[in-house]
């Protein structure tokens, strides 16, 4: 990948800024990818410099503001080859402070981003589904099992009748009784696992509607899915494990958790209370 512009721009004007603008620099340099879902204090505090240097170092390099800075950065592709989730981090001298600092910005990063990735229409459209829906079946391998475990345990709060599983035999014998108003929520940030695209399919065979969380391409499971909610493709295919696309697919389902809550919610208070209660009990 090509050196970012604005990233050249910030090197070969090093000898121009000052101590403060140069810590500035220096950082966003080592961390290009963070640096669009930051706010002015939080890279002033990361920098060890004031929020006026940022701002002072922003005018230095000609894009007046520390908010176009942040533009620029986007639209010039921001992640660099260098991504914390593959295995060059093995070749970087990292602290353990600094590296929960960058997962901390990557994962910001990526629910920012899904703003803009996920569609509205199909959003609401899964609401209406899981409404409908007389059972749900949620399907997720790998790292995307873990939020098929929580999207299970948020719509059963809601007295809907949902299996998560990792296992393709037993979603086999699950979608085989399901109907044409059922659901399948299917989680996978690649698209191309082939368990989940058998799954898929014989949810499809028998009339389930396929609801389809994984990242913005145009991959097998995008295209298979009647509604496809999507979060931005930041990790690699090869990588140390997944970050930033499970806490995107978990913000979906927390979205999908409070909309159909929102909607649905004066009619389950009397057994939310009841299980709430009996917790508090449990708790004395």
């Amino acid at each position: 990948m090509m050196e970012l512009r604005i990233l050249a721009r910030i090197k070969s004007n090093m000898h121009n800024f000052t101590a403060a603008e140069q810590k500035v620099a220096s950082y966003i340099l080592a961390n290009p990818e963070f640096i669009p879902t930051m706010t002015t204090k939080e890279l002033a505090s990361q920098a060890e410099a004031s929020e006026a240097s940022v701002v002072r170092f922003c005018k230095t390099i000609g894009v007046g503001s520390f908010k176009m800075m942040k533009v620029v950065l986007a639209k010039e592709n921001t992640f660099s080859e260098e991504n914390i989730n593959n295995f060059s981090l093995l070749n970087k001298k990292d602290t353990p402070q600094s590296l929960f600092n960058k997962v901390t910005y990557f994962n910001k990063y990526a629910l920012e981003l899904s703003l803009n990735t996920l569609d509205k229409k199909d959003f609401s459209a899964s609401i209406e589904k899981i409404k409908g829906a007389q059972k749900i079946a949620v399907f997720g391998v790998g790292g995307s099992f873990s939020p098929a475990v929580d999207a299970q345990y948020k719509f059963m709060r809601l007295g809907l009748n949902t299996v998560a599983s990792s296992d393709y035999h037993y979603m086999v014998s699950y979608i085989g009784s399901m109907k044409e108003k059922d659901v399948l929520i299917a989680i996978s940030t690649s698209g191309r696992t082939k368990e989940i695209l058998q799954i898929a399919s014989f949810a499809k065979e028998h009339g389930v509607t396929v609801i389809a969380i994984t990242s913005l391409k145009k991959s097998p499971l995008y295209k298979m899915a009647d509604i496809k909610l999507c979060f931005p493709d930041v990790e690699e295919e090869y990588r140390v494990g997944s970050i930033a696309s499970r806490m995107a697919q978990l913000n979906i389902i927390d979205g999908l958790y409070l909309s159909v809550f929102h909607q649905i919610g004066n009619q389950i208070m009397e057994s939310f209370n009841k299980s709430r209660n009996k917790v508090l009990q449990q708790r004395k």
